[in-house]
């Protein structure tokens, strides 16, 4: 028969306590060991990676855009219609070389077939009006001249016959009375001779204000045909420089009808282009007028300078055309696409280094920099400047001789340290 020991049993259950209380406390040790543990250092491959060394010296902050070679303002001929007509051939089609007087296309315009008619007969019945007025008054000033002549000739036989009187009045030859009567009708002609002088020269006057008044009409009648013959003749329509015909952003057709003003062909002095850029708008606001550029026409470099600014914004960049300064090189045509550099700020004796794969200007951002050992790279907040396509300006963070890593290092983001292998 067994007998029952209580206190061995109150001896083992106090052992297991201790026992789990022990146990208790080693895995919270050893959770709390784990915690305090530093993550391990990533490895990165040492030749993924793009070094760059941190260097001291002349800067120049620029920005870049893509673009087209554009004609400049001067150098398109855009040719209107002058009427409404239709297009009956076309000669030339786009990408030829033209000369001023080479025909692009013709057109029809059967109104203006009449109305050079009317205007024609127009001309015509003004110049007879012309005609027959000035019959008529030629006739009418020769009739008053006739009687002009007559008072004059009365005029002069009267004053020489009072010239004679007063001789033999003197010699008592004639009475006082005779001599009156001759002295006063010399007087009375010199009155008619006077009026009929004065009539003569109002009429004449008036002559040519109905002349000129009939001429009116005839440059009038003249100046309507020549509008209607010239606008025949642009039914021929000519390049009017020399150039190269471009294709319209609405192409006509053989049998169109167009309206007087339509845009029926253009042509485009071809060595007169410039570049319209698309920046940034957030770049573009440090552009000025005049500020130095380069052109890459992907066959060569052209050296140009801003022109102009487009003030507007679409899809989030401005348009800033370059003039070029410098030849073309050979293959440029409209609508080529080239890539642009606008030099914004020299700086001089600044700390550079090559632009990372992230990072904006005038803000800071975070690098990778070699330590000393070379084998390891540590973060540091760097805060840059100005930029231009291919480096950036350091203004705190690093300096001259430092070795930073430029690619993308975003996987690493939770990592202050790698190790380079």
């Amino acid at each position: 028969m067994d007998i029952a020991r209580p206190d061995i049993r109150k001896k083992k259950l106090r052992r297991q306590i201790i026992v789990l209380v022990l146990v208790a406390l080693g895995v919270t040790a050893a959770a709390w060991a784990v915690m305090r543990l530093k993550p391990a250092i990533p490895t990165v491959d040492a030749s993924t990676v793009y070094p760059e060394t941190v260097k001291r010296g002349d800067f120049t902050v620029n920005v870049r855009g893509l673009g087209t070679l554009v004609p400049r303002e001067e150098s398109i001929q855009l040719i209107p219609a002058q009427t409404d007509a239709t297009i009956v051939s076309i000669r030339v089609l786009p990408g030829t070389m033209v000369k001023p007087d080479t025909v692009l296309l013709d057109m029809t315009d059967p109104q203006l077939q009449q109305e050079l008619v009317g205007a024609r007969a127009a001309l015509e019945g003004a110049q007879a009006d012309y005609k027959s007025l000035n019959a008529q008054l030629q006739s009418t000033i020769m009739g008053m001249k006739s009687a002009a002549a007559a008072v004059n000739a009365q005029y002069s036989q009267a004053l020489l016959q009072a010239q004679i009187d007063k001789q033999r009045y003197a010699l008592g030859e004639i009475s006082g009375i005779q001599w009156e009567q001759s002295k006063n009708n010399a007087d009375q002609l010199t009155t008619q001779q006077k009026i009929s002088q004065e009539q003569l020269q109002v009429n004449e006057n008036a002559i040519k204000v109905q002349l000129a008044s009939s001429q009116t009409k005839i440059d009038s009648a003249k100046a309507q045909l020549d509008l209607y013959q010239k606008q025949e003749e642009e039914l021929q329509v000519r390049a009017g420089i020399a150039g190269v015909l471009q294709p319209l952003a609405t192409p006509v057709q053989v049998g169109e009808h167009v309206t007087a003003g339509t845009s029926v062909a253009e042509v485009i002095i071809p060595n007169q282009l410039k570049a319209a850029l698309q920046i940034a708008e957030t770049q573009a606001h440090d552009i000025q007028l005049g500020q130095p550029a380069e052109i890459d026409t992907h066959n060569g470099i052209v050296p140009g300078h801003v022109s102009r600014i487009d003030p507007m914004v679409l899809n989030g960049t401005r348009t800033v055309d370059v003039t070029l300064d410098g030849p073309l090189p050979p293959g440029a045509v409209p609508q080529l696409s080239v890539d642009g550099t606008i030099d914004l700020q020299h700086l001089h004796d600044v700390l550079y280094v090559g632009r990372p794969a992230f990072g904006n200007p005038y803000s800071t951002i975070s690098l990778f920099r070699y330590d000393p050992d070379g084998k390891t790279a540590t973060r540091v907040q760097v805060k840059v400047g100005g930029a231009s396509v291919t480096e950036i300006q350091i203004l705190d963070g690093l300096k001259e001789g430092d070795r930073v890593i430029l690619s993308d290092m975003s996987r690493y983001d939770a990592n202050d340290r790698v190790r380079l292998e």
